[in-house]
């Protein structure tokens, strides 16, 4: 709690001075010319970021060098492939390591009119392993993206070795439960924007979670903190927004929303998204191997789940899975980016 106090009472400063200053040459440093440090490593490390057509699907991934087996990693909702920045690195050393933006998220493109939910997501990410990777390979996946690593591993169990979830919302995500959930919030959020005609979603879903931004960030941060975003866009034209002094979880989350179709949001809000994917019936398909990692979670008051899973949500997946291992760890829901040591340690040592 001292830690996140003093990461607000820091993003609030640095705001402050930018607003009553008004300097350019402040401005430039801090907001509009600041790139992440991990750009610089995952490049020197031999990562670049490619696309491919895969039938109506232009996926923009990253690929390490061959290094090892290969690993599909997918990312959060509302994220994008860099928010495994902290790991791309290390995994590389031992993987041949493919972090993609699948369809909603990042610079993946596609038609108009693509629908949006697991089965043809799921399909087109096993064409990519088909047609990309071509060979069956090691996959895994956080929150949503443990979603569609779940589909994958269930329904073209021929292209998948073995499996990492990373704090899924197996069953919480599902209909009517979803409601009784935090993330429910964000959906409202992409279904309204959506219904309104918006034409901003960042900016949208900032003003919508103006309590989620003072939680994280500080009190009275917003309205400075879309200033800094505008800045560096006009700066950084068709760049995905990186400011610099937020914390951890919310640059990752501003830099993924900038490049986020709300409609995949507004599947989970409408219950479109698991048409035709029960998880239970997809859990007891797994034959693989698979890890499931659990993190923190509390339910609140008000009854509202404030994380992916509880506890008994968790044990059932756990006796549903045919070969399954289950992991309890003391980290928010982005694994990977809060404890990535940690991540490091049980992917490695669960899939080599």
């Amino acid at each position: 709690m001292r830690r996140k106090r003093s990461k607000q009472t820091a993003v609030a400063m640095v705001l402050i001075l930018l607003s009553l200053t008004g300097c350019t040459t402040l401005i430039n440093a801090l907001v509009v010319g600041y790139e992440d440090p991990l750009h610089g490593k995952v490049a020197a490390a031999g990562i670049l970021e490619k696309q491919a057509r895969v039938g109506e699907v232009r996926f923009n991934y990253a690929e390490s060098p061959d290094n090892g087996p290969p690993l599909l990693l997918l990312n959060a909702q509302h994220m994008d492939w860099f928010s495994y920045g902290k790991v791309l690195v290390e995994l590389s050393k031992s993987f041949h390591v493919f972090a993609v933006d699948y369809p909603g998220h990042g610079k993946t493109s596609y038609p108009e009119d693509y629908p949006m939910n697991a089965g043809r997501i799921g399909s087109d990410l096993a064409r990519f392993v088909e047609e990309v990777i071509r060979e069956p390979a090691f996959v895994t996946g956080n929150s949503s993206g443990g979603l569609l690593t779940t589909w994958l591993a269930a329904y073209r169990p021929q292209l998948v070795k073995a499996i990492v979830l990373e704090d899924p919302p197996l069953f919480s995500s599902e209909y009517p439960r979803i409601k009784e959930t935090i993330s429910y919030r964000s959906f409202t959020h992409c279904a309204n924007f959506l219904e309104e005609g918006g034409d901003d979603f960042l900016i949208y879903w900032l003003e919508s979670s103006a309590q989620f931004i003072s939680n994280f960030a500080g009190p009275g941060v917003l309205p400075k903190l879309i200033g800094a975003i505008e800045a560096y866009r006009e700066a950084n034209p068709g760049k995905a927004v990186e400011i610099r002094f937020l914390p951890e979880t919310v640059r990752m989350l501003v830099r993924g929303m900038d490049n986020y179709d709300p409609r995949f949001g507004a599947a989970f809000h409408d219950g479109s998204w698991n048409a035709d994917f029960d998880h239970a019936e997809a859990i007891a398909r797994i034959s693989c191997p698979v890890l499931l990692i659990h993190a923190n979670f509390e339910v609140m008051e008000n009854g509202i789940l404030n994380g992916a899973m509880d506890q008994e949500e968790a044990e059932e997946v756990l006796a549903l899975l045919q070969d399954g291992t289950y992991v309890r760890v003391d980290s928010e829901h982005v694994v990977h980016e809060d404890r990535p040591k940690e991540f490091i340690r049980l992917v490695e040592g669960f899939l080599l």
